[in-house]
């Protein structure tokens, strides 16, 4: 019989909860618009409470959009923390689920979610180094080393690293934290706000395409430098929409890493394996593990 597991994965535009088998068979799904944490997760919880009465799941995942309290030792483990998203800051979120529903519940950023499930039914699979870059609304990195997300004082962050500028470049960056991070660079807004324009409007020859991919190349050498991922997928909506990017990335990748380090032939930089099915099947993926159902 298969498991029924539940996963919640929370997006800063919207959530997505899903019920799925341990194959990645997602047999429900609802979508749920992210406004204010109260509405919010009272939402995601009538969509779990129906489900449970129709049948306990198994387990519960959540993965979801950060900074989070990812420390179990910590009095705010489960914490959405630092975010730029208003009303959101110290929003408790995994401690709330776990309470309700008696099962074992994983909580990880919703980029760490999407690479466990490239890793197990997309284009990480078998693979036990792997990062996956999103590049939408902000930059994201969920990074895989040895088989484990990282950790340390907190998860991988290097979506705000930064990065040296182009050549004569002036323009001060779009996130509102550090200006010219990556994320500040490349993502979503900083592309419009650069530009005076939607980034969907402007051609593939267009000066700001420079910039994203530098700054993407930069971060992604970075990656490999210090965790050495055997490789770096690239989704979101902006990659989705403006696929050429991945190979000017990975071109300015090789460039920058020259004769020092040895990539594979090819495959490196790719899209993700499961497109758009890499978000929702992330909190499913981050349960399975945490139950012991080993990625082959």
């Amino acid at each position: 019989m298969m498991r029924r597991i539940a996963g919640v994965e929370l997006g800063g535009t919207k959530c997505i909860v899903v019920m799925a088998d341990e194959t990645g068979q997602i047999t429900a799904r609802e979508t749920i618009p992210t406004l204010d944490p109260v509405g919010t997760v009272a939402a995601i919880e009538a969509v779990l409470d129906g489900w449970w009465q129709e049948g306990a799941f198994e387990a519960l995942g959540i993965a979801s959009f950060g900074p989070l309290d990812l420390d179990r030792a910590s009095p705010s483990y489960g914490n959405i923390t630092s975010t730029a998203k208003a009303g959101w800051r110290d929003t408790p979120l995994a401690s709330r689920l776990a309470a309700r529903y008696p099962v074992p519940v994983a909580f990880d950023t919703d980029v760490n979610g999407a690479a466990f499930a490239e890793r197990r039914w997309g284009a990480g699979q078998g693979l036990d180094d792997l990062a996956y870059v999103t590049v939408g609304t902000g930059v994201g990195v969920g990074l895989i080393v040895n088989g484990r997300t990282t950790r340390g004082i907190g998860h991988c962050e290097a979506g705000h690293m930064r990065v040296a500028r182009l050549p004569g470049a002036t323009w001060k960056g779009h996130c509102p934290f550090h200006g010219d991070c990556v994320e500040g660079l490349a993502a979503g807004p900083a592309i419009a706000a650069c530009a005076g324009r939607d980034g969907a409007t402007l051609s593939d020859e267009d000066p700001v395409w420079e910039q994203v991919v530098d700054a993407l190349a930069q971060m992604s050498q970075a990656l490999v430098s210090i965790a050495g991922p055997r490789k770096i997928l690239f989704g979101g909506g902006v990659i989705a929409s403006r696929p050429v990017l991945i190979a000017r990335i990975e071109a300015q990748l090789r460039a920058l890493i020259g004769d020092y380090l040895t990539l594979p032939a090819e495959d490196f930089v790719m899209a993700p394996g499961l497109g758009s099915l890499a978000g929702p099947l992330g909190p499913i993926a981050l349960a399975l593990d945490l139950l012991g159902d080993t990625a082959t």
